[in-house]
């Protein structure tokens, strides 16, 4: 019923409703683009809708406000933070920047706007390479996600990246060791791993490669097992869309909370009452709106 009632109200509001790949299974019944960020960012930008609703963490929603600006953003739970956002703010960028004087700053999308508006450059985990490179700097600076940005050095030769120390607490759970074990549980499965992992991790997989390759990747395939390395959500959708395939998540607590807390009551709640609307401040924005636009653009 309350699946009526959402598609209902979008209609009447014209209303879209953008989800990540790690939220709840359930919220695609009612989701008009389910994605990674690089995906759902491309959609915020080119929405013609007057209310976008999104369905992911803070900066997610952020993000979708500083590309659409004259649009109402509403995030149906508040609470949906990014830890790994959490760990820069703009003092702490600044002082880090400080210490690599005309050094361009490559500023993953998992960020606060604050942060976005004082880097040259956005990516994401899909485009990562593609925008380190762009850059044709001998050294790049990288934040806030360490690995991901060791990750892209390791792609790179003749690019030094000087990377902040973030992390993202969900993958970082992954360890070696239970790479090794899920080999042995399940021989010839392929490891798919998500460059937020440690090093070692990735050293271990198959593919490494953004929510989006990941699950491409395995769509592609013509293997019939896989163990994946990154958060559950990927491996519901997976397991929903290809049933003849068998994917079997790393471990059972690969889950990330915030991306958890939306459910569609809070979806339809946040339609009907239009509550919990994110603003961004007008000069932070435009900034931040820059540093996203080059992304979009190389991407």
């Amino acid at each position: 019923m309350v699946v009526q009632k959402i598609n209902k109200l979008k209609k009447e509001k014209n209303a879209v409703i953008l989800a990540h790949c790690y939220q709840n299974l359930e919220i695609d019944e009612v989701a008009d683009y389910v994605g990674d960020s690089l995906h759902l960012s491309q959609m915020a930008a080119q929405t013609d809708a007057d209310i976008i609703v999104f369905a992911g963490v803070f900066f997610m929603a952020q993000t979708a406000k500083i590309l659409s600006p004259d649009k109402k953003v509403l995030l149906p739970r508040l609470e949906s933070g990014c830890l790994m956002a959490d760990m820069v703010n703009p003092d702490q960028l600044r002082e880090f920047k400080s210490k690599h004087p005309d050094v361009p700053a490559v500023c993953y999308v998992n960020s606060t706007a604050e942060v976005k508006a004082e880097c040259d450059i956005c990516c994401t985990s899909s485009n990562a390479v593609k925008i380190v490179k762009s850059l044709n700097a001998k050294e790049v600076l990288f934040l806030p996600d360490t690995y991901l940005g060791k990750y892209v050095e390791s792609q790179l030769d003749g690019v030094k990246v000087i990377t902040y120390p973030g992390f993202c607490p969900t993958h970082l759970r992954i360890r070696p060791d239970d790479i090794i074990a899920a080999r042995k549980k399940y021989p010839g499965a392929l490891v798919l791993a998500h460059p937020e992992c440690h090093k070692a991790v990735l050293e271990l997989a198959d593919y490494v490669g953004s929510t989006s390759g990941i699950m491409d990747y395995a769509a592609r395939s013509d293997a019939k097992t896989f163990i994946i390395a990154t958060e559950k959500g990927v491996v519901d959708r997976l397991q929903r869309d290809y049933p003849e395939k068998e994917f079997i998540l790393i471990k059972e607590d690969i889950i990330c909370q915030n991306m958890k807390w939306h459910t569609l009551d809070d979806i339809y709640n946040a339609l009907e009452f239009e509550q919990y609307e994110i603003t961004v401040d007008g000069q932070i924005a435009a900034k931040a709106r820059q540093s996203i636009k080059k992304m979009l653009e190389v991407s």
